[in-house]
């Protein structure tokens, strides 16, 4: 099948203008009889809520925390990007489109890269309007640095705590809109099913986290904002909480997954030190603007790198790529960093470690300086690892950050279920095969402030809905399924722990599905996954109650659905033959190593529909068109 992505007519610059004016409109009044349910709190789900409510809507929001202030956005450090070029380079809304569909190789939809391009602007207004406390440079204007995949200064940002300060924006802006009485909040709430009526969504399931309750909600429309699915790898960057539960439960009830395979190795993270680990650390793709990444020149030299003389140090990525140096995207930074480390010049314990440097920084313009840009970081570097990066080089390596994959959505947000719409990291849309950095928060920005406003409005003037209630049988339907669910998983009552099959399943999907990829290894994934599956619903053990706050219960749904969900992650990377940004199937390669695309082939979006319990899903194809950028090689160099 192929999927209409409902792209309006006319040139690229004209578009969303032309769509805007052409969707129906829903007037003040009648906004007030529409009930609106939104999942989830952080940059896409809060925005979305607070602007829906500002509009009038009634709407319900529901976080999987216990404030819509600790969603996980609030983890992002580095910046959020905007063509403002208030450094005068030459940056321009072409440009940021152009640098997004080349950073995503050229596995994005042109359309949408281009509106989320137009309104980055109107974003940073937004923020600012807020009280967002962006940095300022010397006259007191708003400061930019660069960040991976640009030749221009375009990020802005808040030392390193961006997304804090994002998401304390939309936080104010959603919590004026709870005091009104528009927004009724759900805290820890997990959903757990949405419910589809004649084919719309309407309404969804989900488990009070405190009580173990089993809740129903009816709405017009739901909004799904959950994030990423990282935590498949189960050592990621992601919050111990994030999980691909909410999108894959949809999933399953006719919305596409589209391009599960796309995800982003994050080049600086701190290195994996203990099989103990739950989870990785993130130092900020900002420290590239000052550090420069090396390792030594001659394999198996573990001196520590002080004792490493200038000749004796290979800066590898300002060698091979001159133009970018240590600011390429992360998918070419990640490759490039794993290489060195297979030719025996990694550094630390485990050889899986590069340097990244602020000795000539430090030289140049003084502790105090970087201190400013950087002293968070550097805190929380020297806390976790016992080092003082003024002092001696970080250690860093890749690992599981971001997913370009998500649920199919249109160029309206919506997925393939009507009315039920995908927002942020849950959807698909924007960034192809790799995410520039920076980005991940003015996509989730732009589509809860200036994109789903307008197209929710658009679907909810142009669909008769008939009036529920949570009485309807689709509803009991849904709840019955989620009962059997939870009660199969405590009736087990097995020998092994559920962390202990995540851990499992993590090592299969990054040994076989991680920074690079092979068919015979994805084939023997996928076995082995069917297999970790099996004995994970015979032999996992899930202790206490369903009636109360149970968190092996929670942890366990989502293993579940991760179980399933890793599979079809395989079956997605087997099909796509060929190697785009994140996706590197060593078969596709350059002559210099680099990802060999498949244009002819290969240039769609796959989304993959589900069929049925253990059976193979269908994959439907979204055929991707570049009528305003050429489709070529790749090169940062």
């Amino acid at each position: 099948m192929q999927l209409d992505a409902k792209i309006p007519g006319g040139p690229l610059a004209q578009k969303w203008d032309r769509h805007r004016f052409e969707l129906k409109l829903v007037n003040p009044a009648n906004k007030r009889k529409f009930e609106i349910i939104v999942v989830g709190t952080g940059l896409a789900g809060g925005s979305a809520s607070a602007s829906l409510a500002e509009l009038g809507y009634n709407v319900k929001t529901f976080c999987i925390q216990d404030s819509p202030r600790r969603a996980h956005s609030i983890a992002a450090q580095g910046g959020i990007n905007a063509a403002k070029n208030y450094t005068n380079e030459g940056d321009s809304i072409w440009r940021l489109f152009y640098d997004t569909v080349k950073g995503g190789d050229f596995r994005s939809r042109e359309a949408n890269v281009y509106r989320l391009a137009q309104v980055s602007n109107n974003i940073i207004d937004q923020c600012v309007a807020q009280g967002v406390p962006f940095a300022r440079d010397y006259g007191g204007l708003l400061a930019n640095r660069s960040f991976g995949g640009s030749q221009v200064q375009r990020t802005f940002y808040a030392r390193g705590q961006t997304g804090q300060q994002l998401l304390l924006g939309a936080y104010s802006a959603l919590m004026r809109q709870v005091g009104t009485g528009k927004v009724k909040m759900f805290p820890r709430r997990e959903m757990l099913d949405v419910v589809a009526i004649n084919g719309k969504a309407r309404g969804i399931v989900a488990r009070n986290l405190i009580t173990g309750e089993i809740e129903t909600h009816t709405g017009d429309a739901v909004v799904l904002c959950t994030g990423g699915y990282g935590n498949v790898y189960f050592l990621s960057t992601n919050a111990m909480a994030s999980n691909v539960t909410a999108a894959f439960r949809a999933y399953k009830k006719g919305a596409y997954f589209a391009n599960p395979c796309f995800t982003q190795i994050h080049p600086t993270c701190i290195p994996v030190h203990g099989d103990y680990q739950s989870k990785l650390t993130l130092m900020s793709e900002s420290l590239r603007n000052d550090g420069r990444v090396w390792v030594p020149k001659n394999t198996g030299d573990k001196r520590r790198p002080q004792r490493i003389p200038e000749p004796e140090r290979d800066y590898y990525l300002e060698n091979k790529y001159p133009s970018f140096g240590n600011l390429v995207p992360r998918d070419v930074a990640s490759r490039n960093a794993k290489e060195q480390c297979d030719m025996d010049k990694g550094v630390g314990e485990t050889g899986l470690a590069v340097y990244l440097d602020f000795e000539d920084a430090i030289k140049r313009d003084g502790k105090e300086v970087i201190e400013k840009k950087y002293g968070n970081l550097f805190q929380m570097y020297e806390k976790i690892t016992a080092e003082n990066p003024y002092e001696t080089p970080m250690m860093i390596y890749p690992a599981i950050h971001y997913t370009m994959g998500g649920l199919w959505v249109d160029y309206n947000l919506m997925s393939t279920i009507d009315g039920l719409f995908v927002l942020g990291e849950a959807n698909f849309s924007d960034h192809g095969a790799n995410r520039l950095g920076a980005s991940a928060l003015m996509q989730g920005l732009a589509d809860g402030y200036f994109v789903l406003p307008y197209t929710i409005g658009g679907y909810l003037a142009g669909t008769p809905l008939e009036e529920i209630t949570t009485g309807h049988s689709a509803f009991k339907e849904s709840v019955t399924s989620v009962n059997d669910s939870v009660e199969k998983l405590l009736s087990i009552n097995g020998k092994r722990t559920v962390d202990d099959f995540h851990k499992q399943l993590g090592h299969i999907m990054w040994d076989y599905c991680g920074m690079a990829r092979n068919d015979e290894g994805l084939k023997k994934a996928k076995g082995m996954i069917q297999q970790l599956r099996a004995e994970f619903q015979e032999n996992v053990l899930v202790p206490g109650s369903k009636k109360d706050f149970n968190q092996s219960l929670e942890r366990a749904g989502r293993v579940a659905d991760f179980l399933e969900f890793g599979e079809l992650m395989i079956i997605d990377a087997l099909s796509r033959q060929e190697s785009c940004g994140g996706h590197f199937n060593e078969a596709y390669q350059t002559a210099e190593n680099e990802a060999l695309r498949d244009d002819e082939n290969f240039c769609h979006v796959s989304a993959w529909e589900f069929t049925g319990k253990d059976k193979e899903p269908v994959l439907n194809k979204e055929e991707l068109k570049f009528d305003n950028v050429e489709l070529t090689q790749r090169s940062y160099k």
